[in-house]
């Protein structure tokens, strides 16, 4: 990767959703623009915030895809991650950095 680029693996969507009070959402459902998250696989030399293997809250509009042996991947700058999400290795928490 050159510069401030991220390649990224993004995580699948489930089929359905369920709402906070349970009710099922369908996957057909039109809602408003969800931003998505994905997995970093690999990094520019720039890039000075994100880490390979952290999980990255992106617009999942603005992106350009690649397909690399059968996988797709998602190529961002590192000023389109919108968040990162960094897991604590001594107490296993997740803390969300926005």
């Amino acid at each position: 990767m050159l510069h401030d680029r991220l390649l990224v693996e993004p995580e699948t969507d489930s089929a359905e959703r369920q709402s906070t009070a349970g009710l099922v959402i369908p996957a057909t459902a039109v809602g408003p623009k969800r931003l998505a998250w994905a997995t970093v696989v690999a990094k520019g030399e720039h890039v000075r915030q994100v880490d390979v293997g952290d999980r990255v809250l992106f617009d999942p509009e603005d992106r350009a895809e690649v397909d690399l042996a059968g996988t797709d991947y998602v190529l961002l700058r590192e000023r389109d991650v919108h968040g990162v999400a960094e897991s604590d290795e001594a107490d296993g928490s997740t803390g969300l950095y926005l």
